[in-house]
């Protein structure tokens, strides 16, 4: 964690200790049974169910809220998992509201859709606390994978390879496995550690061998993981953050909200997590709210989030706007940032608006800022890769890349939408081909 402490404006202990408790409860408490018995006969169990097509990963979700409307929970779980092996952690950050929410048909008829995201929590809660890992490994063919990247796409993946009976070597250049799950999401919407123990409870599978703190480029090498494994799979994500492009972005109190996310998901006391009393936050997309919203419950006095476009163009949903909003978060649309002005530390940061072809209007504002936030997007980090789309690596089917016997998945590869469930079908998809290759 940056070292902000003495940093005038930005400082820890803004709060009561019981009230860091309350700002960071869970977002969605679990339904109950009775409550998920209640929700799940709303369903209408359609046939052809739009929601199943509007989930990235397939479920069979009228299936599984029948499940659980017959008191079978944990059924309902294996059917999740079995297309979604992170089933548990999409529950709690998947933009069900413009998924499969938005497809619902009580959704088009009601405004008030069946609460599919709650109840795919539900049942995968009790799954997991029942200790119960459903699957089981298929005798061992002698093949061994590597996966760089233990996030959600390269988890994904050595367990459907796991379960084909190929050992499975799992690289992430982290202190931990978990990738976004573990580092980059808002601690209130996976408390008590959710994130770690489902990684804890995917590896019971068995076959998986995680390695940390392998860094590729540094620590491994992708002609030297060709040369040792049958096949490689890479769900790097993105590692680096796009900058301002604007002089003197090296002010102390800048800096790139995914590092203040992962440290704050970190921290072992929140009331040691320093945070401005002005804070502005500058993006329009998930990464963007979690900064604002987190810093504004650990005590920050003003947060401001700024982005260039309109608020329909921003990615993260309405429901995360009315989220950050309710929070008491501010959101100023169509205006780009154009200076930072300060001795040494940030104290203000100049914004002109634009117009929605993101073309200057001439009038500028200022905004006081102790810290600012850059959520601006970010890039794919590392040397000797596959051959690049635009930023991302180049992917053909399944995640097939311009290098024979690697495939890639999830943030780094191009042509997703960088959701975690995504990623996760992605993985999925990417250890399909892979075991139709190995078993040529």
């Amino acid at each position: 964690m940056p070292d902000n402490q003495l940093t005038p404006g930005i400082a820890p202990d803004r709060l009561d200790a019981s009230d860091y408790a309350e700002n960071f409860a869970d977002l969605h408490p679990r339904l109950d049974a009775h409550e998920a018995l209640v929700a799940a006969d709303r369903c209408y169990f359609c046939h052809d169910a739009p929601c199943i097509t509007a989930c990235p990963t397939d479920i069979d979700i009228p299936l599984f809220i029948r499940q659980i409307a017959t008191g079978t929970p944990q059924a309902a779980a294996e059917t999740i998992l079995t297309q979604n092996i992170l089933g548990g952690m999409c529950a709690r950050v998947c933009p069900t509201e413009t998924l499969c929410e938005e497809a619902c048909v009580r959704e088009a008829a009601e405004g008030k859709p069946v609460l599919i995201g709650q109840l795919q929590r539900y049942a995968t809660d009790t799954l997991m606390e029942a200790n119960v890992h459903p699957f089981q490994r298929a005798p061992a063919t002698g093949k061994s994978v590597a996966i760089v990247g233990a996030g959600p796409a390269g988890l994904a993946c050595a367990h459907r390879l796991a379960m084909h009976g190929h050992d499975v070597t799992l690289y992430d250049a982290r202190s931990k496995a978990g990738g976004l799950n573990e580092f980059g999401i808002a601690a209130y919407k996976t408390v008590d550690q959710f994130a770690e123990r489902e990684v804890d409870w995917l590896l019971q599978i068995g076959g998986i061998t995680v390695k940390t703190g392998q860094k590729l480029g540094a620590d491994i090498m992708l002609n030297q993981l060709r040369t040792e494994f049958d096949a490689v799979f890479l769900g790097i994500g993105l590692g680096g953050v796009n900058a301002l492009g604007l002089d003197h972005e090296n002010k102390t109190g800048v800096e790139d909200a995914v590092g203040f996310i992962a440290d704050l998901r970190q921290a072992q006391d929140l009331a040691k997590v320093p945070v401005g009393r002005d804070v502005v936050v500058i993006g329009g997309g998930m990464t963007a709210i979690d900064a604002a919203v987190q810093a504004k419950l650990l005590g920050a006095l003003n947060v401001t989030l700024v982005y260039r476009r309109g608020r329909d163009r921003m990615n993260a949903s309405r429901f995360e706007q009315d989220l950050a909003a309710s929070k008491g978060v501010r959101i100023i649309t169509n205006a780009s940032p154009v200076a930072l002005h300060g001795n040494g530390s940030v104290r203000e940061i100049e914004f002109e608006y634009t117009k929605d072809d993101l073309s200057p209007t001439g009038q500028t504002f200022r905004l006081a800022a102790d810290q600012v936030f850059k959520a601006i997007g970010q890039t794919l980090a590392g040397e000797g890769l596959p051959d690049l789309e635009g930023r991302k690596i180049a992917v053909t089917g399944p995640g097939r890349t311009s290098v024979p016997g690697v495939w890639a998945g999830g943030d780094c590869a191009a042509g997703g939408d960088d959701l975690t469930v995504t990623a996760v079908a992605e993985g999925r998809e990417a250890a399909e081909d892979i075991n139709r290759s190995l078993a040529v």
